[in-house]
């Protein structure tokens, strides 16, 4: 028992350090927080056995998942400061390529009364769709790829992301807002499978580049990553940027839309306060959208 309980205590603090052979880096990191659950059932059988030992040593990955997590899972309600004059709201969603529901969730979304709606894995049919339901509220568009931004502000800058393989999955801009510039960048990162996920990682590595770079005070990346808070190819975004927790709490999963296990789709960002941030579910895709709202 105290074995068991010291290696889940060591694969939650020390998952960074799992070798990425057979994939097993990539599984682990994405089901750390459900690591989680072992800990009751092995507190229960500790204190079955009646031995100290065995109960101090499941204490540990009880309290190492708890620094690891609790923080993260605490309602943003709870702390979130007032609207202010001026706010912008974000909406984004990976539409999900073949779903054919793309205009249903651009319709929902942009009655949330978001400025900005972007959206990823598109096809060219589910753009020009899209682009009809979303073109008399949202004049400013851009897109490449299979990624696309409509804004209620005007969009400047606009260029298509270089991420260092050739691919149009990325794109970033400013958004001219009443309040001055905020930089945008919006991404779909290639698809993470256990034997499979170097061109992701390279993706990620490289978007962490350009925040240092970026001139604006406020700046925000979203999107779909591919990739769960967890995940240590994440760590150079976190580094510099932050995601906010959500309003209701607990981890905001995103993916799979019927019953959500991970969160791959992120908003991240620096230089404003969030005084909201959830999900929901719109459209037929197999990822639930995130809507966040900032004070400018």
């Amino acid at each position: 028992m105290c074995v068991i309980a010291l290696v889940l205590a060591a694969a939650l603090a020390l998952h960074a350090l799992i070798p990425p052979l057979f994939g097993v880096s990539l599984l682990v990191e994405s089901a750390l927080p459900w690591l989680g659950l072992a800990v009751p059932v092995i507190l229960i059988a500790a204190f079955i056995t009646r031995s100290k030992g065995a109960v101090a040593a499941a204490l540990v990955p009880a309290v190492v998942w708890a620094v690891m997590f609790v923080p993260a899972i605490v309602p943003l309600s709870w702390s979130a400061p007032a609207a202010s004059a001026n706010t912008l709201t974000i909406a984004s969603q990976n539409v999900e390529a073949g779903s054919g529901t793309a205009a249903e969730s651009a319709t929902t979304l942009a009655a949330t009364g978001a400025q900005v709606i972007a959206l990823q894995e598109m096809d060219d049919a589910a753009r020009s769709e899209v682009e009809a339901v979303l073109s008399e509220n949202y004049p400013y568009s851009y897109g490449i790829g299979t990624v696309g931004v409509w804004s209620a502000y005007p969009i400047e800058n606009a260029q298509a992301l270089d991420l260092g393989l050739g691919w149009q999955r990325g794109i970033a801009a400013d958004l001219a807002t009443p309040t001055g510039l905020v930089s945008i960048y919006v991404v779909h990162a290639a698809s993470a499978r256990p034997d499979d996920h170097a061109t992701r990682d390279e993706m990620l590595a490289n978007l962490s580049d350009y925040v240092p770079r970026d001139e604006n005070s406020r700046l925000l990346m979203l999107g779909d990553f591919n990739a769960g808070s967890s995940d240590r190819n994440m760590a150079g975004l976190f580094g510099s940027l932050s995601e906010a927790n959500q309003t209701d709490g607990g981890f905001g999963f995103t993916w799979p839309a019927s019953l959500p296990v991970t969160r791959p789709d992120h908003v991240l960002q620096r230089g404003m306060e969030v005084t909201s941030n959830t999900t929901m579910r719109v459209g037929g895709s197999d990822h639930l959208a995130v809507l966040t709202t900032f004070n400018l």
